[in-house]
Parts: structure tokens; sequence; C-alpha cells
């Protein structure tokens, strides 16, 4: 089969399932990392370890984000992360239909580090944190990729909401071929 056989369908599916498995595969090596990291800090941390602004301090947190709900069943608290790891999922499923490289990572590092608290959780009803500022809660690698796909899809919505972010962006339709004229 030449490319001049393959449709535009078959083509845009298979552009879409080639993103959807990159989405899929950054997520997977970000909660490989993180949960990596964790099972380092269980067996090697003993004392803290100082680098500079950020120290090396194991910790446990039975609630989500700053402790939140560190009172609530186990089972709560994993349903609930379940449920918005899988919401989040299903929006990057659907998200890798377009070529929006930003929006594509940003989702993988929320899956992947959604993923890894909600693995991490479900071993024995804490998340385990390793970074310690000082004047911030204990956090480990998968908050931290949360938190910057958050801020990336952010960033990523305000290009996309900007005139002609979509064509150079990526995002959006292709230019029409009459110059923008509407007939």
């Amino acid at each position: 089969m030449t490319a001049l056989d393959e449709s535009p369908a078959a083509e845009t599916r298979t552009s879409t399932t080639r993103r959807r498995l990159a989405v899929a595969a950054g997520a997977a090596a970000v909660a490989a990392v993180d949960l990596s990291a964790k099972a380092w800090a269980q067996t090697s941390l003993d004392a803290p370890i100082p680098l500079g602004p950020i120290d090396l301090r194991l910790a446990y947190n039975p609630g989500v984000a700053f402790s939140v709900g560190a009172g609530a069943p186990i089972w709560v608290v994993i349903a609930a992360t379940a449920t918005i790891t899988v919401a989040v999922a299903i929006v990057a499923w659907r998200a890798a239909a377009a070529p929006a490289r930003l929006r594509l990572t940003a989702l993988a590092l929320v899956l992947g580090g959604a993923t890894a608290n909600l693995v991490d959780r479900a071993r024995d009803g804490v998340v385990t944190d390793y970074l310690h500022s000082g004047w911030f809660p204990t956090f480990n690698l998968a908050d931290t990729a949360i938190v910057t796909g958050a801020g990336l899809l952010l960033l990523a919505t305000a290009r996309h909401r900007t005139p002609d972010a979509d064509v150079v962006a990526g995002d959006g339709p292709e230019p029409s071929m009459n110059g923008g004229e509407v007939r």
C-alpha cells in the first residue's frame, strides 16, 4: 500500500492513534519515575537530606492535595482519586484527535501524576511524599507533574483563545484557501 492508497480518514486515524500512544507512554513514564522515586524514598530516607532549597524528607499524606480529606475513609479518597484519574484519561483520549502538542503533553503529565499517586495510595492508603521546602507542604514528583501539567493546560487554553493562535499552534482548522473570505 502506498501513501496514495491511504485515505484521509485512515491517515487521521493513524495520527490519532499515534498521539494517543504518545500520551499513554508519557503518562506511563511519569508514573514509573515517580513510583520508583517513592520506592527509593521509603527504603533510603532515614533522615532528611538537604539539597539547597529542597530537602529530601520522607512523609506520608493520607488525604489529597494539602492533606484535604485526611480524615475521610480510605475507600472514599481512593474512589474520588480514581474517578478524577479516569476523567483525565477520557479527556486525554478525546483530545488526541487534535494535533495539539502542548495540550497533549499537559494531559500526559496530569494523567501520569494522578496515576502514580493513585497506585501509591491503593497500596496502603497514603501517598508517599519526599520533597520538602520548609515553607510548603511536602510533595512528590507526581504532584509536580500534575501542577506543571495544569499550568501547561492553562497556557494551551490561553494560546488557543488568542487570534490566529489556532493556525500558529496547529490546534485548529487549516486556513481557508480563499484568503479568509466568506462566500
